[in-house]
């Protein structure tokens, strides 16, 4: 860097506005580590209490500053311009961001598994999961207002909602009111190696972890089962399967 910038004011208009999108970036990476601590201090359901509290208001802060920063309009606590946007468009939008959550996992895969190691990537990957699967289970929760234990119904529409919905192609077969088993006939990552003549990636531990922590995070009472995922093989409707289960004394 040129020794004669000392701070942002001395940045080109180009890197100030990098700089400002690091900020961004900054304050993402920020929240996650306060999450981090507190579920290490205080376990995972206190840290999520305290996200709904944090997140909340956090919220409300930054979108009124950055609302009135950038001139544009909010409603009912929403930007106007997404509001504003046909049906169609957002669920566009939904589906882009979908691809970029996706894309985001992969990179983080792969910038540990080419500096240490494919193992140490699953290591992480598996780990990442057992944290960002109950998260995800409690946001959907939130945002559907579902119960604290949702049952089978409540675990279906919430599948319904991961980001993984917008990307993948699923299917649900009931199985009567105690079970029922989820198909991923498409997946997006399982394709895109299938395109390059590769063999399946071996997402069977990960998915272990996904599943499972996701279901009981919608009722802690649901037990998961794999029926398939690979290296298992599988036939050509689908890339893994999973029963979920509540038992009938429980039921």
């Amino acid at each position: 860097m040129d020794e004669k910038i000392e701070r942002p004011d001395d940045l080109s208009q180009k890197d100030l506005a990098l700089f400002i999108i690091d900020m961004f970036h900054r304050i993402m990476v920020h929240h996650t580590l306060w999450f981090c601590e507190v579920e290490h201090q205080l376990g995972m359901k206190k840290a999520l209490d305290v996200m709904g509290v944090a997140s909340k208001r956090s919220y409300d802060i930054q979108m009124k500053r950055l609302s009135s920063a950038l001139g544009f309009e909010m409603k009912d606590g929403v930007p106007k311009a997404l509001l504003d946007l046909p049906k169609k468009s957002l669920l566009t939008l939904a589906d882009d961001i979908g691809k970029n959550w996706i894309a985001n996992d992969g990179v983080w895969f792969q910038a540990v598994e080419f500096a240490y190691g494919m193992n140490d990537a699953k290591r992480c990957n598996d780990s990442c999961w057992g944290r960002f699967s109950p998260f995800e289970a409690w946001a959907i929760k939130q945002s559907l207002d579902l119960p604290e234990n949702a049952g089978l119904e409540g675990l279906k529409k919430a599948l319904g909602f991961r980001i993984y919905s917008r990307v993948n192609l699923q299917s649900i077969i009931d199985e009567g009111p105690g079970s029922f088993i989820f198909q991923m006939n498409k997946c997006r990552i399982q394709l895109a190696r299938k395109r390059k003549g590769l063999t399946d990636y071996p997402c069977k531990s990960g998915g272990m972890v996904e599943y499972t922590y996701f279901a009981e995070a919608i009722d802690r009472r649901i037990h998961t089962e794999c029926i398939g995922c690979p290296p298992d093989k599988h036939p050509d409707e689908w890339y893994c399967a999973w029963r979920f289960t509540i038992p009938e004394h429980n039921e």
